[in-house]
């Protein structure tokens, strides 16, 4: 008896078990054509990069695109960045902000544009178009219209080279320079 019961419920729960998933064919065509295995994205970005196990750098983006393509593999930040560099005491040195930001792996370009603005602790401040850095070369550079703010003095002109920290940047094309008198502190 208890066979025949046994028998009987397996032989209704089998059907079902049996029977294979089918997806539509349509569903599975727009899929395809929402994914796209070459790139990733990734929302409310924080990487910290590092040099001999201290951070050098925090780097926020609302929005990054990693491109995986062998020919041109990158990081795109199109909805801006703003960059954080630290001293060795993991102080803030100096911030740069833009709007649009992208990293090409393959010759390890950084490349900055619309509304770059970058500040340091000792109230220095460029405001460019773009801004590049080679990280192979220690040089950061542009050919773009500049205003370098220093302490003393504001300086405007075309193209721009600095080494990393910044201490020794140098306006290529000088516009123009004007002194700037502060009021005591």
């Amino acid at each position: 008896m208890y066979r025949r019961a046994g028998a009987a419920m397996l032989a209704l729960m089998l059907p079902p078990l049996l029977t294979a998933c089918v997806n539509d064919p349509a569903d599975v065509a727009r899929l395809e054509e929402r994914l796209d295995d070459q790139v990733e994205i990734a929302r409310e970005v924080q990487i910290l990069y590092s040099d001999s196990a201290r951070i050098r750098l925090i780097l926020r983006a609302p929005t990054m695109y990693n491109y995986l393509t062998p020919a041109d593999p990158r990081q795109e930040f199109p909805d801006g960045i703003i960059a954080y560099f630290l001293d060795e005491n993991q102080d803030t040195t100096s911030t740069l902000v833009a709007h649009q930001g992208i990293y090409r792996r393959r010759n390890n370009l950084i490349t900055v544009r619309d509304s770059v603005v970058w500040e340091s602790v000792d109230r220095q401040r460029l405001e460019t178009e773009e801004l590049n850095w080679d990280e192979q070369r220690e040089l950061i550079y542009t050919n773009k219209f500049v205003v370098l703010t220093q302490p003393d003095y504001i300086i405007t002109g075309y193209g721009l080279e600095s080494d990393p920290s910044f201490t020794n940047a140098r306006v290529l094309q000088v516009d123009g320079r004007i002194p700037v008198s502060r009021p005591a502190e």
